[in-house]
């Protein structure tokens, strides 16, 4: 698994279409009403990796793995929804379980496509979404600090710094600033990633087929307003389409014919994986080629302990090799006898696209 996100939104802004286009299913009905997705549905992807491709073609591996991007499609959230209102509550549970949020926000006109507050306004409309998760987390917040104002009266030393922690976090809350933005630079941020602002955003700016390319006024606003915050400008309308073609050099003439350099799949994973500071190694051999996916900075251990548990218990050493030498140089052997295969140890730092082979004991 690479990672998994949910996509939210405002309804009506596109996100079920999104979902379809981006799992080329059609698990979620998209349709022009509130809440047609009433249980969230997880569609899996995967990410596109050329040098996997290569290094399998390459080996004449038998079998190929490639990372996967989990999707969880969470029904159209609405103002009032952290009191409850339009089954709030139950989908505010759901973005929890998610790595990162993939907000769709409505940058598109369309007399046909009904909009939940009667105008197109991006900006208004992520607002809404911001402070419904914020004061989900205000909430969540307030229950925290009184419990650990009982602790920290006890002289615990760990209550007493959270509490300080935690205080910051509710006054910024109060103050419009999410949990992310606060938690910056702050050592044990993971402590705090149960909140729901903690996550990672990833704005998706959907807009008619004519925008795709350079976007609108709307996106350009919306922009301005969210300089902070990573945001991708797609047409999930295109999206559909792109599902719709099997071969890649028809994908890639029908991109081309729009002037778009690449899918908007494409662009939310690349962002994904930047946004969650992920990376790539690689195993590789006639009988399989898998991509793994680990955070950057993961040393060479926890590496091999994405590959099974026991090669981390046991890891001894590791033999990295780089695709491009194994692909130049012919293979595994021809990169040994080049003296480009590195022998690492405990602390090695991996880095992306490594080929590994793990030593361990059993």
């Amino acid at each position: 698994m690479g990672f998994n996100c949910g996509i939210v939104g405002l309804p009506n802004v596109g996100k079920s279409t999104l979902f379809n286009a981006l799992t080329e299913s059609v698990a979620a009905e998209a349709a022009n009403y509130p809440f047609c997705t009433i249980e969230p549905n997880t569609g899996k992807v995967i990410v596109p990796d050329p040098v996997l491709d290569e290094l399998a073609a390459f080996e004449k591996s038998a079998k190929v793995i490639p990372a996967m991007l989990e999707i969880v499609d969470i029904a159209g959230l609405v103002k009032g929804a952290s009191a409850g209102e339009g089954l709030g509550n139950k989908f505010l549970g759901h973005i929890q379980a998610v790595d990162a949020i993939i907000h769709v926000v409505r940058c598109f006109e369309d007399d046909n496509i009904t909009h939940v507050n009667g105008r197109i306004d991006p900006v208004g409309d992520a607002e809404i979404i911001d402070t419904e998760l914020m004061l989900a987390d205000l909430e969540s917040a307030e229950k925290q600090i009184a419990n650990l104002e009982k602790k920290a009266r006890g002289q615990d030393k760990d209550a007493i710094k959270r509490l300080a922690i935690m205080n910051t976090i509710k006054e910024n809350l109060l103050g419009g600033i999410p949990v992310r933005v606060t938690l910056k630079g702050v050592d044990n941020a993971r402590d705090f990633h149960n909140f729901l602002t903690a996550k990672p955003v990833i704005f998706v700016l959907n807009v008619n087929e004519k925008d795709a390319k350079n976007g609108n006024e709307f996106t350009r606003l919306f922009c301005e307003k969210y300089s902070k915050e990573p945001s991708i400008i797609i047409s999930s309308k295109i999206e559909m389409e792109i599902a719709q073609l099997t071969d890649p050099a028809e994908k890639k003439l029908f991109l081309d014919d729009l002037g778009l350099a690449e899918s908007g799949l494409s662009k939310i994973i690349k962002q994904g994986y930047a946004t969650l500071g992920l990376e790539t190694f690689y195993t590789v051999g006639p009988k399989e080629a898998h991509a793994w996916t680990i955070e950057i900075g993961s040393t060479a251990p926890t590496a091999a302990g994405r590959i099974h548990t026991d090669f981390e218990k046991g890891f001894i050493r590791a033999e990295i090799c780089r695709p491009d030498d194994w692909l130049r140089l012919g293979g595994e052997v021809a990169v040994k006898a080049a003296g480009l295969c590195r022998t690492v140890g405990k602390d090695y730092i991996m880095q992306n696209g490594d080929i590994m082979n793990v030593l361990f004991n059993n």
